[in-house]
């Protein structure tokens, strides 16, 4: 029983995907979550690896990748 419990531990552990958010300026900002862009303001959005919301604009991105 305990391992299956660890297996189902570390199997939902895998399914986050983790992104590399790479910008204009150079900069590689890692998201624990896949980044969105919100229509209204024209952000992007993302979740940090210590789950703090931020924010970088469309245009500072180059590229997007998923870890």
């Amino acid at each position: 029983m305990m391992v299956l419990a660890g297996m189902l531990v570390f199997g939902l552990a895998g399914c986050a995907n983790e992104h590399i958010i790479s910008t204009n300026d150079g900069r590689m900002i890692d998201s624990s979550t896949k980044p969105e862009v919100s229509e209204e303001t024209g952000m992007i959005e993302y979740e940090d690896e210590e789950g703090r919301k931020n924010q970088v604009p469309v245009d500072d991105v180059s590229e997007i990748k998923e870890r």
